[in-house]
């Protein structure tokens, strides 16, 4: 079967991950993190701003694997600070506002992230029709 990738092009690229990966009409995406291009990490202590970043670069990786948002069929959340679930889940929502029916989706606690300025890294896959 053949594959296809979405490089991530941050500063973690060398330990060997794609941000994303297709096989078949199967799209996984890697843990995203809310980071600029040269790996600076953009919205520190912003819960909120963290999430959708991350949830842009999700949703920009699945389309250039050839599907969309209305794809994404589950989420892992792992966030290092439970108490602001809401304010990640917010920009959850947004993110699937049009979607119909919403991923599945679990939020999970975590002790650390790569960056001490992470609070959130978010995971997707998707399922394109055909």
């Amino acid at each position: 079967m053949e594959r296809a990738s979405v490089p991530s092009n941050r500063k973690w690229s060398e330990v060997g991950y794609s941000r994303a990966v297709r096989v078949g009409n199967i799209i996984e995406v890697a843990g995203t993190s809310s980071s600029g291009p040269g790996g600076q990490i953009l919205h520190p202590g912003d819960m909120y701003g963290q999430s959708k970043r991350c949830m842009d670069i999700i949703v920009s990786a699945v389309e250039q694997l050839g599907g969309s948002v209305h794809d994404i069929v589950r989420t892992r959340v792992f966030l290092t600070d439970m108490s602001r679930w809401a304010e990640a889940g917010r920009a959850h929502g947004e993110a699937f506002a049009n979607v119909e029916p919403k991923p599945a989706s679990a939020f999970v606690g975590t002790s650390e992230l790569l960056d001490p300025d992470l609070m959130v890294e978010i995971e997707a896959t998707a399922i394109l029709d055909g």
